[in-house]
């Protein structure tokens, strides 16, 4: 708009042209709004209320008489207020560089003085007194002029080569130096003890793994091993299970021999002599009977007594078989076959004791009997 102006926001408009000034002042002062201005009646000009710097370099001289390069930063800036920016803007509206040019000057003054009050261990040691010092000295000046200090730095301290500091220091050095020595070496220990603990325990490790490789391997061998055996045992304990089972058969086979000497051979002997046997005791019993006939000279009685013995015989030989423990190969036919030939046997003893008695001599009239032509079967 025609006539209306507006500062920045860091800047203070300032109208000069009419009698509207604090205090008299040649100007008003605009901040942080704007205003109409009456062309060619009134005349608008800026100054800057941004963050300024200074930098001061100076030689001074200490309490002890020595002396020190100082260097010094000071961050200051046009006060917040309506009198500051007017006593700024009277003074530095037309060179506003200049408020850094005379910022540094005060301050080498306030920085001259103060230093030349103290020592130069105070300075080193107590960089921020100086600092506090410095400003306490140079606020009411700066406040004048319609300055206001942010902050001063003290950036540097030489004593140009004099070694003084230096000097001071190397008690602070050397016991630095030694703890730094004696942090080293406590370090080097550490990490020695460090590297022996570690290969202890490498070794450690390494002898575990050996007795676990040689458990290993014994196992492996041992199992190898009785694989190796595992062919041989087995063929081994076949052929034994081999020769038992032919000794089992061999034994078998003996006793089958044995029961087959003693059914071929044994009984039939027995049954022979059984035989034998009964053959005499039937020779015996018809030659007992035989005198018994000839005595009564019955024919009848005689083959009565006869077949009433015969029942006795046929026992006597059936008695004799039984003891001859005779084997019985072909069941309910075989044990027919031994009846039969019993029977058969008792009534051929019959028939021939029949035979030996019609065969016997006669008695005489005497009653002595007489040699016959016959003789009793054997």
């Amino acid at each position: 708009m025609l006539g209306y102006r507006v500062p920045a926001p860091d800047e203070a408009m300032l109208i000069s042209g009419g009698r509207y000034g604090l205090k008299e002042a040649p100007f008003r002062v605009v901040t942080g709004h704007g205003a109409f201005v009456t062309p060619m009646f009134r005349k608008v000009r800026y100054l800057t209320l941004s963050m300024q710097e200074a930098e001061v370099a100076e030689t001074c001289v200490t309490k002890q008489g020595i002396s020190l390069n100082v260097r010094a930063v000071i961050a200051f800036k046009v006060g917040n207020n309506e009198e500051a920016i007017v006593n700024a803007g009277q003074r530095f509206l037309s060179d506003q560089d200049q408020m850094s040019v005379l910022t540094g000057r005060i301050f080498a003054g306030h920085l001259r003085s103060i230093i030349g009050s103290m020592t130069v261990e105070e300075i080193v040691t107590e960089r921020q007194k100086l600092a506090g010092e410095v400003l306490d000295g140079s606020k009411t000046e700066m406040a004048t002029i319609g300055l206001t200090v942010d902050s001063l730095q003290i950036q540097s301290i030489d004593d140009m080569g004099a070694g003084y500091i230096a000097a001071m220091a190397a008690p602070n050095n050397a016991a630095i130096q030694r703890q730094a020595k004696i942090a080293q070496a406590q370090a080097d220990q550490a990490a020695a003890e460090a590297v022996q603990a570690s290969a202890r325990k490498q070794a450690e490790f390494a002898r575990q793994t050996s007795v676990v490789q040689a458990q290993y391997k014994a196992e492996i061998d041992k199992a190898q091993a009785e694989a190796a055996q595992a062919g041989p045992l087995a063929q081994a304990e076949a052929q034994r299970a081999v020769i038992t089972a032919q000794a089992e058969l061999a034994q078998h086979q003996a006793e089958l021999r044995q029961q087959q000497l003693v059914s071929e051979v044994i009984r039939p002997a027995e049954a022979e002599a059984e035989k034998v046997k009964i053959l005499a005791i039937a020779d015996a019993e018809r030659t007992r009977i035989a005198a018994e006939a000839a005595a009564s000279n019955n024919r009848v009685a005689l083959d009565q007594l006869l077949i009433a013995q015969l029942p006795q015989i046929v026992k006597e030989a059936a008695g004799g078989l039984a003891g001859a423990n005779v084997s019985i190969l072909n069941g309910a036919d075989g044990l027919g076959e031994i009846a039969a030939g019993l029977v058969s046997q008792g009534l051929t003893i019959l028939e021939n004791v029949r035979r030996g008695v019609n065969a016997a001599p006669a008695n005489d009239d005497n009653g002595t009997p007489q040699k016959g032509n016959g003789q009793l079967p054997a």
